[in-house]
């Protein structure tokens, strides 16, 4: 299965978030915001990013460029998010997002979006 890194800075829907992906049989690194993200970043080398959008400091936006521009080959982003207008969504794909997920999302939604997003594990 895939190692996930997840950044969300809200404590209770990081721990779902991870519970999803761990019961999906997968591996996940946790993050309490970007900086700590990129930091992972290096030492865990993941399959796919799961970030929120929304942030105190650095946004799910900002991670984005920076993990792309950092990454070696193809990095999936998957965006997690409660700003639901189409707008945000083709912002967050021109911005490097490949998938996006519009809070709240179930299970399913969410290991289907890892799947899809994955290359090759």
């Amino acid at each position: 299965m895939a190692t996930v890194l997840v950044v969300e800075d809200t404590s209770s829907e990081r721990a779902l978030i991870v519970e999803y992906l761990k019961s999906g049989g997968h591996r996940v690194i946790e993050a309490a915001d970007g900086q700590e993200a990129l930091k992972l970043f290096g030492e865990c080398q993941p399959h796919v990013v799961i970030t929120d959008l929304v942030m105190p400091g650095m946004s799910g936006l900002e991670l984005c460029r920076q993990l792309k521009k950092n990454a070696k080959g193809k990095l999936p982003v998957v965006a997690c998010s409660s700003k639901n207008q189409e707008l945000d969504k083709l912002w967050a794909l021109k911005q490097g997002i490949d998938i996006y997920l519009t809070k709240p999302f179930n299970k399913n939604d969410l290991l289907n979006a890892v799947a899809n997003s994955t290359i090759e594990i």
